[in-house]
């Protein structure tokens, strides 16, 4: 466990009253290391807690992480976040997409016609030189009366070290009657909240309906609508049916350690994908393939908010 953390109250009712919720490793760059997520016994926020800091935060988020923005089906992805925008009709029409990586949703809108500026803190993403960015949290940009039609946040929020603050900014950047869309993780949904499939630590907060409610109504913006669907980016519950044994059976929650190993990483570590490697993990792992043959039946029949682990809000800033 790195020495940079730093443990720290709710950020959204300031109460120290907290239960563990989970703990799990870094899997993707740092698996030695632990992480646990606590629940506000107050409002329900979810949150790593102790937390890395800003200082140290970086570490988590290696230039590879940004490769995966360089594969060209994204561009669906822009096209189905763009929809969220498509009412807006001011002339120009100026967004500021917050954490906006390598810059290609704001490339995307700008080809629609937008004018663009973007938000991205990483010194690991790429330089971006064609339209205005700020290298700073969004809290820290300088107001001087800039004003957006939209402000979005395609996965954003549960990065950031003081979502209020976001919020709170957002607001103040907006027009009256600017948009703000932004797409969270579900922390009631079974895969965030019982099947580790959050990406700590570069994943921090964890909101619900109720939650981010709360955050809007402190900002002074409107929530408009609420989207769940796996268009943009999906956290499937894989492991559903190990889940709902253990609680039966067992009568306990599933841990980190419980989980069978996934495909993706036997086929790895073994460095092979034939067909007798596949046909090898089947035979090990039977109810793991049993799982996943099931999984689009329980996502078809059980309630999406169970099912669907990806939430986008549309929210709006009250006219003056």
């Amino acid at each position: 466990m790195p020495n940079s953390l730093e443990s720290v109250a709710c950020n959204l009712c300031g109460s120290l009253d907290l239960q563990p919720a989970y703990s799990q490793p870094d899997e993707l760059f740092h698996p030695d290391e632990w992480f646990t997520v606590v629940e506000c016994k107050s409002c329900g926020l979810g949150f790593v807690n102790p937390r890395p800091t800003r200082n140290e935060i970086g570490r988590y988020y290696p230039s590879e992480f940004y490769q995966t923005f360089d594969d060209p089906r994204h561009q669906q992805r822009y096209a189905e976040e763009a929809a969220y925008l498509a009412e807006i009709s001011s002339t120009p029409r100026t967004l500021l997409d917050v954490g906006c990586a390598n810059g290609d949703f704001a490339r995307f809108m700008r080809n629609k016609g937008w004018s663009v500026e973007g938000v991205e803190i990483s010194a690991n993403a790429r330089e971006i030189r064609d339209f205005p960015i700020y290298n700073c949290d969004l809290p820290d940009i300088k107001d001087g009366g800039i004003r957006y039609d939209a402000i979005t946040a395609w996965a954003v929020l549960e990065h950031v070290h003081d979502p209020m603050a976001y919020f709170l900014k957002a607001s103040q950047l907006l027009k009256p009657g600017g948009r703000f869309v932004f797409l969270v993780t579900d922390f009631p949904s079974l895969p965030s909240r019982h099947l580790f499939r959050e990406d700590l630590p570069r994943h921090l907060y964890f909101f619900s309906e109720a939650t981010v409610e709360r955050y809007l109504k402190a900002a002074g913006l409107r929530l408009q609508r609420i989207d769940r669907n796996n268009r943009i980016f999906s956290l499937r519950p894989v492991n559903w049916l190990r889940h709902y044994l253990y609680k039966t059976i067992l009568r306990r929650n599933l841990t980190w350690h419980d989980l069978p190993e996934a495909p993706r990483d036997y086929f790895k570590r073994i460095g092979s994908r034939s067909l007798k490697v596949k046909l090898v993990y089947v035979l090990t792992h039977p109810f793991a393939v049993i799982d996943r043959l099931l999984l689009p039946l329980f996502e078809l029949f059980a309630p999406q908010s169970l099912t669907r682990g990806i939430v986008t809000y549309v929210a709006s800033k009250y006219s003056d």
